[in-house]
């Protein structure tokens, strides 16, 4: 087929068709000798386009001819090796561009918002983000959204699905009394940092132009963006859960690794004055029974196990606490004995039908 017709089958210009053919990628099946037209073969057309795909990921002309001519085995593994690449050399320039960023704001003083215990933070950081998700559109479900007045910091994140909030108490109060700062920072940067301040005995945060300044002795600071979309209305939500209506408290570990041993991608809970009984989601198969402190009606709820299991597995200390308002709205998933980290879990619905 003439160049044109074949460069509407590929997705190829025309001017790339020749520039891949003189590079020797991608030669026509024929040349004409008199006019220099060139010619391609419908079976051609598979090879140009794995190769418009393969250069659309910024892949160099030397990796792109050794995975065309490669089997599917050493293909994959070059296509692994090329996108570890992009997202080490996207980290790296982040992370220049974050000293840089602070190295211009450097004469701007931050404002003071809170002198924490490193690994203390760290902890609630890591546990709270457990609650973000990366969707197109939506970077603040991506965030941490941080409220810091005088007396405490309270940490929050959401992916919709899922809510955690665990509040902190300060080592040295920064906010002066009577003001709040609030800011929505990315999740991703603040994963970044999290060795480091693990590391350090304190870690001071300051608000500077547009993100925030962790400080921490013989450490050098590290600069986390603000995210500037509207962080979802969260208290309107706690506010607007209610009162639960059946709370059970069950071993921790023991939930832990029953879910762990759950086949399937759904779980159900049976939850009466007998414990919680786990069950698979079409509740006809026997489930295990979980001996627990249940007071309030007898209930049934669904959730996935992608929400649920990160809930459970981020509550501090021996037991949880379910905190349950119905099957169809959120549970309330904390520590047994402390409250500063709470998650909200939404289930899903029963399917009748099945």
């Amino acid at each position: 087929m003439p160049i044109g017709a074949f460069a509407q089958c590929s997705g190829l210009t025309a001017s790339a068709l020749r520039f891949y053919a003189d590079s020797g990628l991608l030669p026509p099946a024929e040349v004409d000798p008199v006019s220099g037209y060139r010619y391609y073969d419908a079976d051609q057309v598979s090879r140009a386009t794995a190769l418009r795909q393969l250069r659309e990921i910024a892949m160099p002309l030397a990796v792109v001819e050794a995975v065309l001519d490669a089997g599917a085995d050493e293909a994959a593994r070059l296509l692994d090796e090329h996108v570890a690449r992009i997202v080490d050399d996207a980290a790296t320039a982040r992370q220049k561009a974050a000293v840089i960023k602070s190295a211009l704001g450097a004469s701007v003083p931050g404002l003071p918002i809170a002198v924490l215990k490193g690994p203390v933070l760290a902890d609630a950081v890591e546990q709270v983000l457990t609650a973000t998700a990366h969707e197109p559109g939506m970077a603040v479900l991506a965030g941490l959204h941080i409220e810091a007045s005088h007396e405490a910091i309270a940490l929050t994140a959401t992916d919709r699905y899922r809510l955690s909030t665990r509040t902190l108490v300060p080592a040295v109060p920064a906010v002066p009394a009577e003001q709040t700062w609030v800011g929505t920072v990315d999740g991703d940067d603040l994963r970044a940092a999290l060795a480091t301040v693990r590391r350090s005995a304190l870690v001071r945060i300051e608000a500077v132009p547009h993100g925030i300044r962790l400080r921490m002795p013989e450490r050098e600071d590290r600069y986390c963006r603000l995210l500037f979309q509207d962080f979802p209305d969260h208290r309107l939500m706690l506010a607007s859960l209610g009162e639960a209506t059946t709370r059970a408290t069950v071993s921790k570990d023991l939930l832990l690794r029953v879910l762990e041993e759950h086949p399937g991608e759904r779980v159900s809970l049976h939850i009466s004055d007998h414990g919680v009984d786990v069950r698979p989601p079409n509740d006809e198969d026997p489930g295990f029974q979980l001996p627990a402190t249940v007071t309030g009606a007898a209930l049934r709820i669904r959730f996935e196990m992608t929400t649920l299991y990160p809930a459970v597995s981020t509550a501090i200390g021996p037991e949880v606490m379910l905190d349950l308002r119905g099957h169809d709205r959120p549970v309330t998933i904390r520590s047994a004995d402390r409250g500063d980290l709470t998650t909200l879990a939404m289930p899903v619905k029963f399917d009748h039908s099945a």
